[in-house]
């Protein structure tokens, strides 16, 4: 629950550090007087959006703190999951720049705003006047009945089959439309792919022949350059070989009167093999090079059709052509196999579809359950509270088409009369009668959900009287069920119940306004109830009034 508050320049909150209680407790003041601030200001700790004009004037940073404690309320993996330090005291803390900036932070770490959203949501609900709308949404009516329902596995296992379903789904239509669209580009794959299987490519051959092509082309001077090589090599007189084992048999002659022309004579006679192995094959070569204009003509018009095939595709190797190849032939295969793939998904997807009616269905019985619960206890709250002849009902329909929350459909409708007619609530309650089934809606739910903190903004608008004692009532119930509720009220009577009183208040000085907020004492809250009740004038008759009223907190 919220233990501190400190603001520092936010609005008209120079600086503001005040403590709570558990319980139930007031907040009084004077309209403009600076209630709506600090709401404002918790709003931003729950991840709301901020605005620079928020900032006080001539301030370049605003700081929103609050420490909770949260030790009784299990939330240790909500900080495991989002790796975050936990401690029984959790400290949320807002700054604001003028120059824009915002920084979050969750027990002095950095956080993200969707981090500190999810959390504030876990610690504190602030009903604001506005909230009371809600009852007409078919959203807040769902969840209603799932809180009471306690159906939250239930919930994530059909949401779990919804979204397989949605994708199956999905995926059927994509495929379909692929399918589709295949079937009309079939012939221009297939021309395509017969196109390129007709080539008869292979990887490699490009390469091997442009050389081809290119000694084809220079056959005359490559066979006359290989015949001149010959011939100085191996001519029949003035060879180089011939020279070479002259040179051999001299070292030879000379070996016995000189040992060095021993080694020489070894190595002129390896270097002889080697050149006579060299002229060999330049003769062979020589003999294998011929002019042939027939197999350039056949090499150049193969190099013609991949040049062309190659222009066409937009690709400059056979490799490239190839693998187009192959996509073009698993596009047919594709095709040929698509109506198989699609009656397979179309299985699956009835299939999902089964479970996930089926799933429904077993949220539709544990929300009907809940339903009679809730019609129950709203008529058993809403008669203290001046309605003796309501009649509250939960309808339950079904969608046409299963949802992400389910199959439901679920409005309220609501009859304060003997003779009314059960209609919507948005149709038949008026602001006072709303605001009472909306406090008795947030009583009922309160125990289903382990929400430390209730901030309740003027929920009396509209009642007073008994009517606004009953409410108080459940505010105190509330309270004394382990939990904290703040309730910003106008009402004396209700003011009075409060185990502590909040008092907000403004302040002038030459230059500007401060707002202000402090616990009052006993006697302060006399006074404060009796302003309540008289106006600016204080009479005996306020003050014993309001004495009395503090007595029945007593």
């Amino acid at each position: 629950m919220l233990r501190s508050l400190y603001i520092q320049n936010y609005a008209l909150i120079e600086k503001l550090d005040i403590r709570f209680d558990s319980g139930f407790s007031v907040i009084t003041g004077e309209t403009g007087a600076g209630k709506s601030i600090i709401l404002g200001a918790i709003g931003l700790l729950l991840g709301q959006r901020a605005d620079v004009k928020s900032i006080r004037k001539g301030a370049t940073k605003c700081v929103i703190e609050a420490h909770f404690d949260v030790s009784a309320y299990g939330m240790k993996p909500f900080f495991e999951a989002n790796e975050l330090e936990y401690e029984d005291e959790c400290i949320l803390r807002r700054e604001l720049y003028a120059s824009g900036k915002s920084r979050a932070f969750i027990n002095d770490t950095p956080a993200s705003l969707a981090q500190m959203k999810e959390l504030g949501e876990l610690l504190i609900d602030v009903h604001s006047q506005h909230q009371n709308f809600l009852l007409n949404k078919e959203g807040f009516q769902l969840n209603v009945l799932d809180l009471l329902a306690h159906d939250e596995a239930e919930l994530a296992a059909y949401q779990k089959l919804y979204n397989d379903w949605r994708q199956a789904r999905q995926d059927l239509e994509e495929l379909v439309a692929r399918a589709e669209q295949s079937r009309a580009d079939e012939d221009y794959i297939r021309f395509q792919l017969e196109q390129l299987e007709e080539a008869n490519l292979t990887d490699g051959e490009q390469e091997e022949l442009e050389q081809e092509a290119e000694m084809l082309t220079h056959a005359e001077d490559i066979k006359a350059g290989l015949y001149r090589a010959g011939q100085a090599l191996n001519a029949d007189e003035g060879s180089v070989l011939e020279a070479l084992k002259d040179c051999q048999n001299t070292m030879m002659g000379l070996r016995s009167v000189f040992a060095p022309a021993g080694e020489l004579a070894d190595r002129l006679d390896s270097v002889y093999i080697e050149l006579k192995d060299i002229s060999q094959e330049v003769a062979d070569k020589e003999e294998e090079v011929e002019f042939n204009p027939a197999r350039l003509d056949e090499v150049n018009a193969r190099l013609n059709l991949i040049y062309s095939l190659q222009q066409k595709h937009r690709v400059d190797t056979v490799k490239a052509l190839l693998s187009l190849q192959e996509n073009y032939a698993l596009q047919l295969s594709a095709i040929t196999s698509s109506d198989e793939d699609i009656a397979r998904l179309e299985a699956r997807v009835k299939e999902l579809f089964t479970q996930v009616t089926a799933q429904a269905q077993v949220l539709t019985e544990a929300r009907t359950r809940a339903a009679r619960e809730v019609e129950r206890q709203m008529s058993a709250r809403l008669v203290p509270l001046g309605m003796p002849n309501v009649r509250f009902q939960v309808e339950i329909g079904t969608r046409k088409e299963p949802g992400v929350h389910g199959a439901d459909t679920v409005n309220f409708l609501f009859s304060a009369n003997k003779n009314g007619v059960l209609q919507s609530i948005s149709q038949v309650a008026s602001g006072g009668e709303i605001a009472r089934v909306m406090l008795s809606v947030k009583a009922m739910i309160a125990g289903a959900v382990k929400l430390p903190t209730i901030v309740f903004d003027e929920i009396d608008t509209g009642v007073s009287g008994e009517i606004a004692d009953r409410m108080a009532d459940i505010m105190q119930e509330m309270g004394d069920n382990d939990r904290q509720v703040i309730s910003i009220t106008h009402l004396p009577q209700i003011a009075a119940r409060g185990r502590a009183h909040y008092k907000v208040y403004k302040e002038d000085n030459e230059v500007e306004t401060n707002s202000h907020i402090r616990r009052l004492t006993d006697d302060e809250r006399v006074e404060e109830l009796a302003h309540m009740l008289s106006g600016a004038t204080l009479t005996e008759a306020a003050l014993n009034n309001a004495r009395a009223l503090l007595k029945l907190d007593k």
